[in-house]
């Protein structure tokens, strides 16, 4: 086995890993995590096989789109720390499904390709990423401002008062408020 084999490999065993503690966490924001890290792990499988175009628009697309917006989601449903129950006929059923798409996947994979090298034509990596960064570039560039605009908004949403009052006056840890005196306003 060569150096890239070995690092491919690894690389493909945490993927895999994460994808598989992915699918398995009780808690939703937890599960989000590791999906970034299952598809951090394929882009670098991407990059150790010289798709270095591919493996940027799987981390831009992927990782930099798909996550934020599952992030999004539970950060505006505050649901992050919500475990996740399941039954274990559910697990067990989903489990099959999963092997039952993986086999039959696989085979048809097997089927139609027969082990021999598929020839890809099309333009070079060298033409798209002069169309994306060249003619492309502004509208890519307003697409990552509209982005970073609905993070920032995101975030100020999550953190806004719940129902006008502050959250720290719902823990049941927080103490007593005061009353208020007669000359205040409320």
């Amino acid at each position: 086995m060569s150096g890239p084999d070995v690092l491919f490999l690894a690389v493909g065993l945490l993927t895999a890993g994460a994808g598989l503690l992915a699918v398995t966490s009780r808690q939703v924001l937890h599960a989000a995590l590791w999906l970034v890290v299952a598809l951090g792990g394929l882009a670098g499988c991407y990059l150790v096989l010289g798709a270095e175009l591919v493996a940027l628009v799987q981390l831009l697309v992927y990782v930099g789109a798909v996550v934020v917006l599952v992030l999004f989601a539970l950060m505006l449903t505050r649901t992050g720390g919500v475990p996740v129950v399941t039954s274990v006929a559910q697990r067990g059923a989903s489990a099959l499904v999963g092997a039952g798409t993986t086999i039959l996947l696989g085979g048809s994979l097997l089927a139609t390709l027969g082990g021999d090298p598929v020839p890809i034509a099309g333009p070079s990596s060298t033409d798209v990423a002069t169309g994306i960064f060249g003619t492309y570039v502004w509208p890519f560039e307003l697409l990552s401002a509209l982005l970073f605009l609905a993070l920032v908004a995101a975030v100020a949403v999550a953190r806004a008062p719940v129902g006008g009052k502050d959250r720290a006056a719902h823990r049941p840890d927080a103490p007593p408020a005061a009353p208020a005196e007669q000359g205040e306003a409320p």
